[in-house]
């Protein structure tokens, strides 16, 4: 299907319309910590990269020491998961409508690199969680999120056993895995040099 262009456009360069969001994609001088890489165009405002990197921040009350404390190597996989999402103007072809109370888009099905994908789930395996879809089923009755009465705190590796296992599945299909590499632009890097520009541009552009 050939889509008229201004609605291929408009799958450019966009912010979703989300909790945090800004309504439209911009420079941000001041990102902080690992949500840099989007300071040149962010859908993020510097406080909201901030509050990526706090282990209890605002943004969603949520935290990711819920079975004990998430080792730093797994845990800057969350953070740049977190920039990704709130910062990135570029994943338009893959919003989706969202039925949730506090946010009303989402993505769903971003190709993720296959290096992003494995690397995250190389740094993680050895942590622990309770729950496989991160997004719902919580025990929300304290302010912030435990694990469900019954639920067993296990290691990712048993939690999740495959790299494409964590990345589909931890935010109810927000991810895909793919067999695409870095630099292909077939695929969305979570990590990027931004000396060499955002990759995630054209990528954007090949699947709109």
């Amino acid at each position: 299907v050939a889509w008229p262009a201004a609605t291929q456009d408009s799958l450019l360069n966009i912010c979703m319309d989300a909790k945090h969001h800004k309504t439209e994609p911009g420079p941000e001088g001041q990102l902080y910590g690992q949500c840099v890489l989007w300071k040149d165009n962010a859908c993020c405002t510097a406080n909201t990269s901030m509050e990526a990197h706090e282990d209890q921040s605002y943004l969603y009350n949520f935290n990711w020491d819920h079975c004990g404390a998430m080792p730093e190597k797994c845990k800057r996989h969350f953070i740049q998961d977190t920039c990704l999402y709130e910062c990135s103007p570029n994943l338009g072809p893959w919003i989706d409508q969202a039925d949730n109370s506090w946010r009303k888009e989402r993505i769903r099905d971003v190709p993720l690199c296959k290096e992003d994908c494995d690397q995250w789930w190389e740094d993680c395996q050895d942590a622990v969680t309770c729950k496989v879809n991160w997004h719902k089923g919580w025990n929300w009755t304290t302010g912030t999120n435990q694990c469900p009465k019954g639920a067993m705190c296990q290691k990712f590796k048993f939690v999740f056993p495959t790299a494409a296992a964590l990345c589909e599945q931890i935010w109810s299909g927000s991810y895909r895995y793919t067999s695409y590499h870095r630099g292909s632009g077939r695929c969305i890097q979570m990590w990027f040099d931004p000396v060499q520009g955002n990759p995630n541009v054209a990528v954007a552009e090949y699947y709109a």
